[in-house]
């Protein structure tokens, strides 16, 4: 399963995951390989990935720059102030109006 996380300004995570987790309008939820087709507003809150082997990318907040990694298993935290998710045929699109 791919992920592309887009901020108004940036891209900050593209790559292969094995899942991720946000803060939906009602409720936290979890996408894995193979969720149905969904679309859906986020509230504030946290978005954890779990990346998946293969090369990722993702924006380091320590160190203000976008990073390659290619570790499996590797947990990504985000914050952020609301947005959208999009899930269709194993590719997620994660719309986030910026990080907190």
């Amino acid at each position: 399963m791919n992920i592309t996380v887009l901020t108004p300004d940036r891209k900050i995570f593209s790559g292969a995951i094995s899942s991720v987790k946000v803060p939906g309008t009602d409720g936290e939820f979890q996408v894995l390989k193979n969720h149905a087709p969904i679309v859906s507003s986020l509230d504030a809150g946290y978005i954890t990935i779990t990346t998946e082997r293969g090369e990722y990318r993702f924006f380091n907040e320590e160190t203000g720059a976008l990073e390659t990694a290619s570790e499996a298993g590797r947990k990504i935290r985000y914050a952020i102030k609301g947005g959208f998710v999009e899930v269709l045929n194993n590719e997620v699109s994660l719309l986030v109006t910026g990080l907190s």
